[in-house]
């Protein structure tokens, strides 16, 4: 028997009209078994009820994952899902008032993705597919249109610490609220004292869209910290024009503080870890009274909570103060990003922790917490001197902010007008090189290269007193790729990787059964070896002369039963030659390091920062990057091709020069395109 109720009634009304309405926005949800949960607290909420009776309303319902997520009491939430507006994805403004007492906002979002637009309702993602459907209420003579939103998560307004909703609060009132609210275990009376007392209350009262970084009490130790808290630092933890929630927020995005004026620059960006979300303040430029430049990382411990003006999150502790040295930032916090190799420092190194702690400059690349989980990495753990040779390799002495590091990119020159040979760590004959990759869109991208382990700096310029951190995805000196893959990411390899794509050269060197040693040129080698050889250099980017290009690449490839280090071979035979077995037949060197260069020698290299040369055919060749380790051997970038003039014979008209310019460009865009 079908039943009479007011929603049967209101489909024959509906019917009669003339306007068509193959279901209610009541049975919509009381009929999808996603929306059971949400479902139920309509029916328990009188006023819900009328609403869908008689108003135009947008509904927005979690899915019942979304509430087995919540944990917590629901009551008195529904309210907060539904507006008393109709408004499709597309008519969706800033903001929607909620039918919550007070009316509080639902601030809406929109993020480009690769799958389109999405769209967020404070930290909620609508569900676009499950959405906009669209029913019609008539009362009396009106028709009232109620629109239907499906969200992933449950929207969670401000509570007090009875469960009970309160009015709708200004982040100031939140502040000042804060006692009666319920914010865990979290305090922040400190703060609040530090705002009242640099008479900043209408930063936080002001009308409009802001997020506002709130720290919490225990991020105000030691007892020096709260007195830097003044009027430029608060400025710092407020981000107008935007109301920033942590799933639509992209991360490294910077977002302008209230203390980015003429005297100061500081800006605000997110950043994502594993199941936890940081916040970094970068003072670009400081004033007088805050000259120190550089970042300053904090956990957001509780995020998301939505105020009548923006967003509030509670931060782990103050921005833009730096008062702790390096060692303190890895000893912070237990749960920090980078808390896994601090760990390990002190498990394997305590003398590299006190080495740290005594530099007065210093800069520390840490891994990050993932990165210390990688398999290849867990298992060299397992060797406790090789572990304390790679946490040496993390660490200079010297202070390196990022526009320094990228001053002494591979791609740029000293002021001497040499190009940069890399930075000495505190491992022995172990340096650092770095390079500046151009994203597509303008964005650069910092790598740093250790052990022939090539890292992406993830988060730069972590301030300290004494130093900087920046915390990079991968562990220096754990190889993780093979020689082939290393030569197709590495950014200066980029021609010998490309030469060597021809007749299948490249396919070798991915074998796990066998070690290479090869000696491979970078890009700066090709280009002196055009001006020595032009002609063969034209023949070599041919065609049909594929096979020419192989013999000299084999050349420079050595296949034994282990990869030789730029010391092994030094051992071998102490100035004498050496012979190596070659892909093409054998190879024939002198090795000596940089203190043994002949003065009186003018072939001789002078001493730079380079630690080792090779002699080949007369020549001494400087190794420009040694022992750069891979999982199948060890590569050795040097500066001069293997090259003689006859490798390539070239008659007649053939003997034109040309500029090996376009043939880089070729390089490049297909390496692009891989």
């Amino acid at each position: 028997m079908l039943s009479t109720g007011p929603i049967t009634v209101l489909l024959v009304v509906l019917a009669a009209t003339g306007i068509h309405a193959t279901q209610t926005m009541d049975a919509k949800i009381r009929d999808d078994p996603d929306l059971s949960q949400f479902y139920q607290l309509l029916e328990a909420s009188p006023v819900a009820n009328s609403t869908l009776m008689y108003r135009h309303v947008t509904v927005f319902a979690p899915t019942n994952r979304a509430f087995q997520k919540y944990n917590r009491t629901t009551n008195n939430l529904v309210l907060y899902h539904m507006a008393n507006m109709p408004k499709t994805l597309e008519n969706l403004g800033d903001s929607i008032s909620s039918e919550l007492e007070g009316n509080p906002p639902l601030w809406v979002t929109r993020r480009q993705s690769t799958r389109g637009e999405e769209v967020y309702i404070n930290n909620a993602k609508i569900l676009t597919e499950q959405s906009n459907f669209e029913s019609k209420v008539i009362v009396g003579s009106d028709v009232k249109t109620q629109i239907l939103h499906v969200i992933n998560e449950v929207l969670e307004p401000v509570r007090s610490n009875s469960a009970e909703m309160i009015s709708s609060p200004n982040a100031y009132e939140f502040l000042n609220q804060s006692e009666k609210l319920d914010l865990g275990v979290h305090r922040v009376r400190t703060f609040r004292q530090r705002v009242i007392k640099e008479r900043k209350q209408e930063d936080f009262k002001a009308d409009g869209r802001y997020t506002f970084l709130i720290p919490v009490e225990e991020g105000f130790k030691p007892i020096p910290r709260p007195e830097k808290v003044d009027h430029l630092v608060i400025d710092g933890h407020v981000i107008p024009n935007h109301v920033l929630f942590t799933s639509p927020t992209p991360d490294n995005v910077p977002y302008k503080t209230l203390a980015f004026t003429d005297n100061a620059k500081v800006t605000v960006s997110f950043l994502k870890q594993n199941d936890k979300v940081y916040v970094k303040s970068n003072t670009l430029m400081g004033d007088a009274s805050h000259p120190m430049t550089g970042v300053v990382l904090a956990e957001i411990v509780k995020a998301n909570i939505p105020v009548r003006n923006g967003v509030v999150h509670l931060i782990q502790r103050p921005l833009m103060v730096v008062d702790t040295t390096v060692k303190d930032f890895l000893e912070e916090k237990e749960d920090g990003p980078v808390y896994k190799f601090y760990q390990t420092i002190r498990d394997f190194g305590d003398e590299i922790m006190g080495s740290i702690s005594q530099l007065r400059n210093v800069t520390l690349f840490a891994p990050s917490n993932a990165a210390l989980e990688e398999p290849g990495v867990q298992k060299i753990l397992q060797d406790k001197e090789r572990v304390k040779e790679i946490l040496n390799l993390h660490y200079v002495k010297e202070r390196l902010p990022l526009d320094k590091i990228k001053n002494k990119s591979v791609n740029q020159k000293s002021l001497d007008g040499k190009p940069h040979v890399g930075v000495q760590t505190a491992a022995d004959r172990k340096k650092l090189y770095f390079n500046v990759v151009q994203g597509p869109s303008g964005n650069q991208t910092v790598t740093v290269e250790g052990g022939g382990v090539n890292a992406t700096v993830v988060t730069a310029n972590i301030a300290a007193t004494n130093g900087f951190i920046h915390i990079i995805d991968r562990v220096l000196g754990v190889p993780y790729t093979d020689v082939l893959n290393k030569l197709r990411t590495d950014p200066m390899l980029n021609t010998t990787y490309y030469l060597g794509q021809r007749r299948d050269f490249n396919n070798q060197l991915n074998e796990t059964k066998k070690w290479f040693t090869y000696f491979a040129p970078r890009d700066y080698a090709w280009n002196v070896a055009e001006v020595t050889y032009p002609s063969t250099l034209k023949k070599l980017f041919m065609p049909e002369f594929s096979y020419h290009t192989k013999q000299i690449l084999e050349r420079h490839l050595v296949v034994g039963n282990e990869p030789y280090t730029m010391a092994k071979l030094k051992e071998m035979k102490h100035n004498e030659t050496i012979i190596l077995p070659s892909v093409r037949d054998t190879l024939k060197l002198r090795v000596r390091e940089n203190n043994e260069n002949d003065k009186h020698d003018e072939n001789a290299i002078r001493p730079e920062t380079f630690d080792y040369q090779i002699e080949w055919d007369g020549e001494w060749i400087r190794v420009f990057r040694p022992d750069v380790e891979c999982t199948n051997g060890i590569i050795h970038v040097i500066d001069k091709v293997f090259l003689k003039d006859s490798d390539v014979r070239v008659k007649g008209s053939d003997a034109s020069v040309i500029s090996l310019a376009p043939h880089l460009i070729m390089v490049l865009v297909a390496k692009w395109l891989l």
